[in-house]
């Protein structure tokens, strides 16, 4: 969440960065300001009125050393009196901190200054591409042909068992997965110093809360209960990226300083509810409820945080790179971040059969929105408690990694080149019928 001390001593400048967003969120700053200034007003008189109780405390004391019984017993009932009013003021501050903090919560994090503003994805600008979109000498496939004839996966038979939105993975397609999941985590962690992590795959609202996906969009993710016990049905849910735990790995804690940076790499299967929405219930990989992906997080003192976030843009297009994929890396636009995120860029790999671009990493410094919102902290060598910035990407998502891969490796006899990088784990160099 945002720092409601910046809020209050800066209300101007917040404003002017949430619309930035174009969501409307700065009309909010109006509301959340009546809130904490009716709590501080609160907390201030309920300190008064301790401060009287304590000098009406001390003057009991004394009528009763003087023997003067009937003013004791006059003082101690105007104690009790500020003692109701105490607790009453104290209620109300309790509820007054409850509606500013929700309202807080509802506030997304401020566009760093470098990001542009803009309104939607046709805004983002093209920071750089690498290499070249292939030139086929015969008609390319798309990639549910090219499942269908190598026998990749069954899309029927997915459907079959879980609804659209859902793979089956079968033999070489299955294989390639696995392959591909290996290699990434085999990458980061032997090359670019991320530690493996293997973090459950359901987690409590308050993970979800952490990283700022709860509240603003808790409709899009999958709830569990066990069994048909509906009272139990919203203490865990199923993840929609590995950000959502790993991120969380400290909350509530505070690290040492010489602790920092921490780097993180995870594998889980994703979960995404939205994927089904209309119009993307479609055959094929490109939209899925459950897609698997490797995640990078990193936890870093506030000053290394943007150099860390181009170093975790890099690590991602390396993998791209080695699998021999063009593609192309643009900076979101104030209007088209994510809720938690200050600046983001998106990695977007060519999928030829595709004919467009697809989103396969996207990189974010959330600075320290996340670690207010799950108190994590770190004591600098000052002793003071600090907030880190959390940087999280994807390193990188399949299935569009596999989608592009296939449909920018198939030959002219409808098999697949296995990139030199992946052969090791497929021990082959192609699938073919």
């Amino acid at each position: 969440m945002l720092d409601i001390k910046l809020v209050r001593e800066k209300p101007g400048f917040v404003r002017q960065r949430l619309a930035t967003r174009g969501a409307g969120d700065e009309a909010k700053i109006d509301e959340l300001l009546k809130l904490d200034e009716k709590r501080r007003k609160i907390l201030a008189e309920v300190e008064a009125l301790k401060a009287q109780r304590n000098k009406v405390s001390k003057e009991i004391g004394a009528l009763m050393g003087q023997k003067k019984a009937a003013e004791a017993e006059a003082k101690k009932a105007e104690t009790k009196d500020l003692g109701d009013k105490i607790s009453a003021l104290d209620k109300q501050a309790v509820e007054v901190e409850a509606k500013r903090d929700a309202l807080m919560l509802q506030l997304p994090n401020l566009p760093h200054e470098s990001v542009k503003i803009g309104k939607t994805a046709e805004d983002n600008p093209v920071i750089r591409t690498h290499g070249e979109k292939i030139n086929f000498a015969f008609k390319p496939k798309s990639h549910v042909e090219l499942c269908e004839s190598l026998k990749l996966v069954d899309f029927a038979r997915g459907a079959k068992l879980s609804g659209s939105g859902f793979l089956l993975y079968t033999n070489w397609g299955a294989r390639l997965e696995r392959a591909l999941i290996q290699f990434l985590l085999d990458l980061h962690i032997t090359e670019h110093g991320y530690t493996e992590v293997s973090p459950p795959f359901v987690v409590g609202p308050q993970c979800l809360e952490g990283v700022g996906q709860f509240p603003k969009f808790k409709d899009q993710y999958y709830g569990v209960a066990e069994g048909d016990d509906k009272e139990k049905l919203g203490k865990l849910y199923l993840i929609p990226t590995a950000e959502t735990p790993v991120a969380n790995i400290h909350r509530e804690e505070i690290l040492a300083e010489n602790e920092l940076p921490k780097f993180y790499c995870a594998y889980t299967p994703c979960f995404r509810g939205e994927a089904g929405a209309a119009g993307v219930g479609t055959r094929g990989m490109i939209r899925v409820h459950q897609f698997d992906k490797v995640e990078l997080i990193k936890i870093v003192k506030p000053e290394t945080g943007y150099d860390e976030l181009e170093k975790m843009v890099a690590n991602a297009e390396k993998i791209l790179q080695l699998l021999g994929l063009h593609y192309r890396v643009l900076l979101l636009c104030t209007g088209d971040m994510g809720f938690g995120s200050a600046k983001t860029y998106d990695i977007e790999v060519w999928a030829p059969g595709q004919g467009s671009y697809l989103e396969v990493s996207s990189c974010s410094s959330c600075e320290d929105f996340q670690s207010r919102r799950m108190n994590l902290r770190f004591k600098s060598e000052r002793g003071e408690n600090k907030f880190p910035h959390i940087l999280n990407g994807s390193g990188t998502a399949l299935a569009r990694l596999f989608v592009a891969l296939i449909e920018t490796h198939q030959q002219a006899d409808g098999s697949v080149k296995i990139p030199t990088p992946l052969q090791p784990y497929l021990k082959t160099d192609k699938i073919s019928i």
